[in-house]
């Protein structure tokens, strides 16, 4: 198998010096012997060194650097001279692009190309700049580098200065037929064309299609109300909130937090005023009934609202226990949805309002957020763009996009059958061998895994984005913990799935990994 990553350990660093000799001294003839056989870069230390990996060995390599002056600075002047100041904002140079003889084939290059393109777009450069082997001069070209300058170097070793922009990485990403596979919760990767772009909000044909969601909605919430709110789930919890603040006035509520989310919901819930209670636990921790109860037994606490899937840990809450608990003590109940409607299949018949979107678990296009509720909301004063009120009495207030609503309804008709579909891809999480890492040692939750490695394990997630594996990872939240996630709700997750296994499998087997149980 053939893999990149970058390196980082002694060993391969030592090896990195064995290779820039055999390709640089007595191949090329480009610097003098030695009787080491070791050639280290007079950059190394400013060197981010891309390696690829055929099972165990290093058969290719390339080194990225961005500390002024590039050495091309030093063989031609400012490289800026040459080229136009849009591509010039964020330069960096490639350096030390070698394979080893009897690699020199698609599959080697490919990697390295996939592996410029990956760092290149993640680090936002503008450019990159070469010194490339004019033997290869078409290779480059056809990758999507452009020569801006004159031959330099000796007879025994020429090169001309290429650059590859940001724009000409989509041409290189078509020349490689570079497929990238991404486990985000959120966008979805959507494989069919959208439609209705064009319908008006105010023509009868929208207000059909419109209906249509509406009642599919409806239908897999088992709720009496919902509300369509153009926007993301943030704004959904708002709505909700606010709602919230008109209904129960000063009567004092609980909210429940054991990740991200329910303390945003904490946040959110301060800005609107509500008296409430917070209820913390640890991440991942799971909500103690028995508490809980205590509470309501004192009389004192007229609502509670929690997250029931909480995506920063892949913890989902027993939210039918705590709505049995509620209607024991006459308690309203509001949830954030926004990650599990869609992902499970549960009825909000017994909830008095919960929120979810479009672009989640649904596997629709992000855009729209829903408020449902089970009864008719209070007239209140929030703001007109967040009044369920509003909304409830003009049910299409202002603009929705036609085609967000289409691409939803579409998405709705393959319930119930996506159910099955995401917790057979949960199942194959479980069952792999990564699932030793995860966070919560057993979940409902069957779109999202969260996973925290050791040490000597945590640089895997950059290194998978160099061979086209985006893990969910990126967010502060996620950085501050070391955890990152694997969603299940992409289109084509079977395959993208069974790829980052065998990859993943070859990254911890190998020697340059240190098997530890830190």
């Amino acid at each position: 198998m053939y893999y990149c990553k970058i390196a980082r350990t002694d060993k391969e660093f030592d090896e990195i010096a064995r290779f820039n000799y055999q390709t640089f001294v007595e191949e090329i003839s480009q610097h003098s012997p030695n009787n080491d056989g070791k050639l280290q870069d007079r950059f190394h230390n400013e060197n981010t060194y891309i390696l690829v990996y055929r099972n165990n060995d290093i058969v290719g390599m390339l080194a990225f650097r961005d500390q002024r002056p590039f050495s091309l600075d030093e063989k031609i002047g400012n490289v800026e001279d040459y080229l136009d100041s849009s591509d010039c904002e964020k330069l960096c140079e490639i350096r030390l692009l070698a394979v080893k003889k009897q690699f020199r084939n698609g599959r080697v290059f490919r990697q390295l190309a996939k592996a410029i393109y990956t760092y290149v777009y993640e680090r936002n450069y503008s450019g990159a700049i070469i010194s490339g082997f004019t033997k290869e001069e078409k290779l480059y070209k056809h990758l999507g580098f452009t020569p801006f300058g004159s031959e330099v170097g000796t007879s025994q070793a020429k090169f001309i200065p290429m650059i590859l922009t940001r724009k000409n990485c989509a041409q290189m990403a078509e020349k490689i037929l570079l497929k990238q596979h991404y486990f985000y919760p959120g966008p979805v990767l959507q494989t069919s064309s959208l439609t209705n772009t064009s319908l008006s909000h105010r023509s009868g044909n929208f207000k059909n299609l419109y209906q249509e969601l509406l009642d599919r909605l409806l239908q897999e919430a088992q709720a009496k109300f919902v509300t369509t709110i153009v926007g993301s789930g943030t704004l959904a919890n708002d709505a909700m909130l606010g709602q919230m603040k008109a209904d129960f006035q000063q009567q004092k509520g609980i909210i429940l937090s054991n990740g991200e989310f329910g303390e945003r919901l904490i946040r959110q819930a301060r800005h609107w005023d509500l008296q409430f209670h917070s209820c913390l636990y640890q991440w991942g921790e799971t909500f103690q009934l028995a508490e809980i109860e205590e509470r309501f037994k004192t009389g004192e606490y007229r609502w509670i609202a929690l997250v029931h899937g909480e995506t920063s840990t892949g913890e989902c809450n027993n939210l039918q226990a705590i709505t049995r608990l509620a209607e024991q003590y006459q308690v309203k109940v509001c949830v954030d949805c926004i990650s599990t409607f869609g992902a499970l299949a549960f009825s909000m018949r017994g909830l008095y309002m919960a929120s979810a979107v479009s672009g989640k678990a649904l596997g629709a296009l992000s855009g729209l957020s829903f408020v449902f509720l089970n009864q008719v909301p209070q007239t209140n004063d929030a703001p007109l763009y967040l009044n369920l009120a509003h909304y409830f009495y003009h049910p299409i207030p202002f603009t929705i996009p036609a085609f967000l609503v289409s691409n939803t309804v579409e998405a709705l008709k393959e319930y119930p059958e996506r159910y099955k579909i995401l917790k057979s891809r949960l199942d194959s999480v479980e069952d792999s061998s990564i699932s030793r890492y995860k966070i919560c040692v057993s979940s409902n939750y069957p779109t999202i895994m969260s996973f925290v490695f050791p040490h000597s394990l945590q640089n895997f997630s950059d290194d998978a984005k160099l061979n086209g594996f985006f893990l969910h990872d990126e967010s502060v939240y996620l950085k501050e913990r070391h955890i990152f996630q694997i969603s299940t709700i992409g289109p084509d997750f079977e395959v993208a799935f069974e790829n980052l296994i065998q990859f993943f499998d070859q990254y911890i087997n190998t020697s340059l990994v240190p098997q530890t149980s830190d």
